[in-house]
C-alpha cells in the first residue's frame, strides 16, 4: 500500500464542447447541484485525508485564484494549455507528482472515490451497457490493463481519476521527458502516451458502479443530471439568445460548439422549436440556418 502524498487536479483546458458555458467560465468552476465541480473534488480529497492539493490552470486562470485562500490549494500554471493536449498539464506538475491522484477538474463523483492509502497504480472505469465510443479496456486475469482501444460494446471504459504510485510516476515522467518535445507528442493525451508504453507501465483497472462518475460534455447532458439547468442555464449569452427569440431557455437545445483557432470556440449552433441557429461570439448575432445547410 502507498500512502497518498497529494493530488493534482487538471483544469487548464478550454472545454470548448461545453459551449457557451465554458466560454464564459472555466468548466471546473461550473456549479452542479449547489457545488462547483472543483470545490466538490477538493472537499472529497480533504475528507479522504489528502491535504496537499495542486490545481493546474490555463484557460481563464485568474478565476481559480480564490481557491488558494478558500482551500489552501496551490496553483500551477500550464503556459501551453492552448497548444498542447493534457500531457502539458502533467509536464507542468511533474515536480510534485509522486504517490499522486491525477484528476480532471470536470468530473463529478456521486460517491467519494478517494482514499488515504492505495494499493498500486490504477485507472478508474465504468461499464458501458451497449455500444460506446469511449476508451475501452481489455483486462487481464490479474486485474491489470492489457490494452486500450477506442470504441466497444458491453465493456469497461476509462473515465475519471487515476492514481499513480511513486514507481509508476517515476517511470511515466521519464518517458514523458524523452518524448515531450517530439512534434507528435503535442496533441496526445497523456493516456495515449501511457498506451504506447502499456507493457512497461503496469496499471490496474478500478471498477466503479453505474452513476458513480460523471463527465458532462454538453449542456444537454448537464440538464439531464441537474434539472435546474433546464430553464436557468446560468449563461448570460443563452439568456440573451432566449430573450432575442422570445422563448424560454429550455427551448435552446442540442447546443454544439463551433471551433476556431487553437481549439477555442468561436460560437455555437443550437436548435429552437425545430429550427437550427448559429450564434457567433464576436458579433453576438443569432442567424437561422436554412434546411439545406443542416
Amino acid at each position: 500500500m502507498s500512502k497518498v502524498d497529494n493530488a493534482v487536479i487538471m483544469a487548464a483546458g478550454t472545454s470548448a464542447r461545453f459551449a457557451p458555458l465554458s466560454y464564459e467560465n472555466p468548466k471546473a468552476l461550473i456549479e452542479i447541484r449547489g457545488e462547483s465541480l472543483i470545490e466538490r473534488q477538493i472537499r472529497q480529497l480533504r475528507e479522504a485525508g489528502v491535504d496537499e492539493i495542486y490545481v493546474v490552470t490555463g484557460y481563464k486562470a485568474e478565476r481559480f485564484s480564490y481557491l488558494k485562500e478558500k482551500f489552501g490549494v496551490k496553483l500551477i500554471h500550464n503556459t501551453e494549455y492552448l497548444t498542447r493536449n493534457n500531457n502539458g498539464s502533467v509536464w507542468a506538475a511533474k515536480d510534485v507528482i509522486r504517490n499522486t491522484y491525477i484528476c480532471s477538474g470536470d468530473n463529478y463523483f456521486t460517491i467519494n472515490p478517494f482514499e488515504p492509502e492505495v494499493d498500486g497504480a490504477y485507472y478508474s472505469a465504468l461499464y458501458a451497457h451497449g455500444a460506446t465510443n469511449e476508451w475501452c479496456i481489455e483486462e487481464g486475469p490479474d486485474g491489470y490493463i492489457r490494452s486500450v482501444k477506442i470504441g466497444g460494446e458491453n465493456v469497461w471504459y476509462m473515465l475519471g481519476h487515476v492514481f499513480w504510485n511513486e514507481e509508476f510516476s517515476s517511470h511515466f515522467l521519464s518517458i514523458l521527458e524523452k518524448e515531450y518535445f517530439l512534434p507528435e507528442t503535442k496533441d496526445k493525451l497523456w493516456e495515449a502516451i501511457y498506451i504506447d508504453h502499456i507493457r512497461e507501465l503496469p496499471m490496474r483497472i478500478r471498477k466503479y458502479p453505474d452513476e458513480a462518475i460523471f463527465e458532462f460534455d454538453t449542456l444537454d447532458e448537464l440538464r439531464a443530471f441537474d434539472s435546474s439547468y433546464i430553464d436557468d442555464t446560468r449563461s448570460k449569452i443563452l439568456k440573451a439568445v432566449a430573450s432575442g427569440l422570445n422563448v424560454k431557455e429550455s427551448k435552446l437545445q442540442n447546443i454544439a460548439a463551433i471551433k476556431g483557432k487553437d481549439n477555442l470556440a468561436v460560437g455555437f449552433t443550437f436548435i429552437c422549436n425545430g429550427k437550427k441557429f448559429i450564434y457567433k461570439y464576436n458579433d453576438k448575432k443569432i442567424q437561422e440556418v436554412s434546411k439545406d445547410e443542416y
